[in-house]
């Protein structure tokens, strides 16, 4: 990762990234939204696994 980031910032690949800022931003958000979503369903899940468990 560090090689191909090195080759496009050398290349001014990245330059596009600034004409597309509400895109990138939209992408961001919505990122770490997920990744504060993730932990609910295996929470779910865990819960799910207990009663389960516990039915006779």
């Amino acid at each position: 990762m560090l090689v191909a980031f090195a080759r496009y910032s050398r290349d001014g690949s990245f330059a596009v990234l600034g004409a597309n800022l509400r895109f990138i931003m939209g992408m961001v958000a919505g990122s770490a939204a997920g990744a504060v979503l993730i932990p609910a369903p295996a929470l779910i899940l865990l819960v799910s696994a207990v009663k389960l468990s516990r039915h006779e």
